[in-house]
């Protein structure tokens, strides 16, 4: 299992390059604040709250299998956040 550390980066950096992906998709399109893209952002920085809080929680029985579900949560999630950016474009 990676560090703790490592899949706190790597959450990080997906969400990230979503948000960025977003205000890249308004830039080249001039939708500059849209509101689909407004709703892609928050979606992004509230997935990113709830999985950090998560990989904070050291109150679990088995923590490396905890963090192994936080890590699939976040493919899943980012998966789902990566088709609604397609969708814009």
């Amino acid at each position: 299992m990676a560090s703790i550390r490592d899949l706190k980066k790597d959450i990080n950096f997906v969400l990230g390059d979503i948000i960025e992906a977003v205000y890249f998709w308004e830039a080249t399109s001039n939708s500059k604040d849209s509101k689909e893209g407004s709703k892609i952002i928050d979606s992004a920085i509230a997935t990113f709250d709830e999985l950090i809080a998560k990989v904070n929680n050291k109150d679990v029985d088995n923590r490396s299998k905890h963090l192994s579900a936080v890590r699939t949560e976040l493919e899943t999630k980012a998966t789902e956040l990566i088709a609604e950016v397609n969708k814009l474009g």
